[in-house]
């Protein structure tokens, strides 16, 4: 250092690795971090769940998968259909999938180097196929009933309720085998799913038909049959469809990986699978081409998009050391990178592992409703059969009758909108928050962020970029303004560097000051126009020291102060407005400076600020908020931030913190726009609303639906109708999260 004035040490963070003249630069280095932070010691496997789609999946797959010698955890992700275990070395994805096919679940292990949506998209095609060919066929059903219903007898009778069974019957069993094999994987264990009634109410109202059918009976219900096998699968497509709009942060972080790279092997271009990149290859990456690995470019210069990543809409830089990863786009330029990690170990993969491990947690929400699931089984099939039993003996024995009323009671108590309640709306505010630039690492946070009331900033590197910015420029004459210029090149200080940064943009252009030198512990002094000039600190410059950010020049007649501030992170004036708004009380601690600190806290309009604060003291601050009763919310990135943020009820730190800081934090800020905190703090109040209303969606549904198919009201037909909307009722609902 070679100018001092009244600077705290950590003011300014100029060993801090990585910082550049363009902050944005930092977020790929710190991505990287924060993802090598997500790998557990323990090792994770992920697997595809085809065939989850409830709550009483859940548990059924947990509570397999925890009998597994080694499993430390597992949580199932209903809305990506997954299942994230945290094991020993020593289990397996075949044991796994072994176990789970024992208790009536397909499952495939998941390419950890390359996560995608295609079986998801598949599993779209298929459904839309057997929804086309079930209208199709209730189309042409309906057409043959309208012959019935107009009178026909005898023969034709017959004759139209054969033909329609031969439209019916393999079409039921051809469109209804998504619900089919769910509930006969199920059976072969020994265990009863949700979709196990909805076959059985398929199976009955077919079984009836043909038996009707094959008495010559007036009556043959293959159109109602149909008909609920359409809207079976309606119901399930369009809750499909619902849940790919509310994609999460986990999945638009896959859609960014490569599943290809250009590998230079002895100088030729070898096209290989992700898979098969490892570190110190050499891969060429073309304009327009997006990262399909971390590494170092080690040819080339360029310009590289980052907004995906990082919310930053302007492009940075990348030359010949610069670090990128996974997902950036290169714009302008070829580049040849040296590869440092690919596949499963990039920064990009484990980011989107930790985020579906984060939307996957529990919350006492999700335990709530597993908890109601997990009755409805036994629940509902007692209530079929007493329905059925009680129908048989009030209508003397009409056993079409009681068949009609036990199948609906078997579709209308399916609880699909109960497991749906709380995982629609977990995936649909992450994915919300990740586009924003919020990344949730805990699953947790975002309940939590809900109820804070009291919000804790950190000054430097938080609010601010940790970069000073001169303040009083328009003060000085032009020509103390070229002196002080010609001083502050010579020297690396970083108000001295910003200093001569503020004269270049305001083009002025440096005096000649010769016979140029540093005073360590001093400043810088030269010669201009025969006399010594000094720019340092204030007694050098025989000055009165001020009790800001400053630093001083000695030419002329007297002793000039340049003052500075902190350049505030963009979007911080935004976010305390927004936080104000909600009713949140803010607070700044820092270690600063009481003059820094106060000018900061005017610039926000904070009133309750700390200055000189010690970590311990940001710590004590946090806990005795805690005792009164407050939630709060800390927002910090350095060292001496940790303690704090993680003794915080949830907490917040810039992609750009130190790794300890990141560690400690629940969500981390991936752009330098803090606009974003208002919105999080916002979005998880509204989804925690949007869980409550869920619930009460669900329960509704229950107290009107169930009794009304009890007391022979609902046909089996519209519990189809019924079952299928409230699943669809309580998706939308999620996506209304603003």
């Amino acid at each position: 250092m070679t100018i001092a004035g009244p600077i705290a040490p950590q003011d300014i963070e100029v060993e801090r690795p990585g910082m550049a003249a363009c902050p944005a630069c930092v977020v790929t280095p710190s991505a990287q971090a924060l993802a090598a932070m997500a790998k557990p010691s323990s090792g994770r496997l992920m697997l595809s769940l085809p065939a989850a789609h409830c709550a009483a999946c859940i548990s059924t797959v947990e509570t397999a998968i925890a009998g597994v010698p080694g499993v430390q955890s597992s949580r199932v992700n209903l809305t990506m259909k997954r299942v994230s275990v945290e094991a020993d070395a020593s289990v397996t994805a075949p044991q796994l999938i072994e176990v789970l096919k024992r208790v009536g679940y397909e499952a495939h292990e998941l390419d950890a180097g390359l996560l995608s949506a295609t079986e998801t998209d598949k599993q779209g095609r298929d459904l839309l196929m057997r929804l086309g060919v079930a209208f199709f066929s209730m189309m042409n059903v309906m057409l043959l009933s309208v012959a019935v219903w107009s009178g026909a007898e005898g023969a034709t009778r017959d004759m139209f309720h054969w033909i329609s069974a031969a439209i019916a019957i393999p079409t039921v069993i051809f469109s209804g085998q998504p619900f089919f094999k769910s509930a006969w994987a199920g059976l072969r264990v020994g265990r009863l799913g949700m979709d196990f009634p909805i076959s059985l109410a398929l199976v009955l109202a077919s079984s009836i038909s043909l038996f009707e059918t094959i008495k010559s009976g007036h009556h043959a219900y293959f159109d109602a049959a149909v008909m609920l096998c359409f809207f079976l699968l309606l119901g399930r497509y369009l809750d499909h469809r619902t849940r790919a709009v509310a994609r999460s942060a986990a999945e638009e972080l896959a859609a960014l990986e490569v599943p290809r790279a250009t590998v230079l092997v002895d100088g030729a271009e070898v096209v290989r699978p992700i898979s098969e990149v490892v570190a110190g290859d050499l891969v060429r990456v073309r304009p327009g081409g997006r990262m399909p690995v971390d590494g170092v470019v080690a040819e080339g210069a360029s310009e590289v998009d980052r907004s995906l990543l990082t919310g930053e809409s302007l492009p940075v830089f990348a030359g010949v050391g610069t670090v990128v990863s996974a997902g950036e786009v290169n714009l302008t330029g070829p580049l040849v990178l040296r590869v440092t990690a690919a596949g499963k170990d990039s920064s990009l993969h484990r980011m989107a592992d930790l985020v579906a491990v984060a939307e996957s947690a529990k919350t006492k929400y999700t335990t709530l409703a597993e908890r109601a699931a997990s009755y409805y089984s036994p629940l509902v099939h007692l209530m079929s059969f007493s329905a059925f039993g009680y129908w048989m003996w009030a209508t003397g024995g009409d056993v079409r009758f009681a068949v009609n009323i036990s199948a609906a009671v078997l579709i209308i108590t399916c609880p699909c909108a109960l497991g749906l309640a709380v995982p629609a709306v977990v995936t649909a505010a992450s994915g919300k928050l990740f586009r924003k630039g919020l990344l949730i690492k805990h699953g947790t946070a975002l309940e939590r962020l809900a109820q804070v009331d009291t919000v804790v900033f950190d000054k430097t590197g938080t609010l601010t970029m940790g970069a000073p910015e001169l303040t009083n420029f328009t003060d000085h004459p032009r020509a103390v303004i070229e002196v002080a210029a010609a001083l502050a090149s010579a020297s690396s200080h970083p108000l001295a560097q910003a200093l001569a940064e503020a004269a270049k943009a305001q083009g002025v252009v440096a005096a000649e000051v010769s016979d140029l030198r540093e005073v360590p512990g001093y400043g810088v002094e030269g010669i201009w126009r025969g006399q010594t000039v000094r720019l340092g600190r204030a007694g050098w410059c025989n000055a009165e020291a001020l009790d800001v950010t400053a630093t001083y020049l000695c030419a002329g007649d007297k002793p000039r102060a340049f003052t500075f501030a902190d350049r505030l992170r963009p979007g911080a004036e935004v976010a305390i407005a927004a936080l104000k708004a909600q009713g949140k009380h803010i607070r700044l601690i820092s270690g600063d400076v009481e003059g820094a600190v106060a000018d900061l806290a005017a610039r926000l309009c904070i009133e309750d600020w700390v200055a000189g604060a010690l970590p311990a003291e940001k710590v004590a601050l946090v806990r005795d908020l805690t005792l009164a009763g407050r939630r709060v919310l800390m927002v910090g990135d350095g060292l001496n931030d940790t303690a704090a943020l993680a003794a915080a009820h949830v907490s917040i730190s810039p992609a750009t913190a130190l790794d300890a800081a990141r560690t400690a934090s629940d969500i981390v800020l991936l752009g330098q726009d803090m606009a974003a905190i208002g919105d999080a703090t916002r979005i998880a109040r509204q989804a925690t609303r949007r869980m409550v209303e869920n619930f009460g969606i669900s329960a509704a549904y229950n107290v009107v639906a169930v009794p009304l198919a009890l007391i022979g009201s609902a046909t089996p037909l519209a519990a189809a109708l019924a079952m299928s909307l409230s699943s669809i009722t309580v998706s939308l609902n999620a996506l209304r999260l603003k």
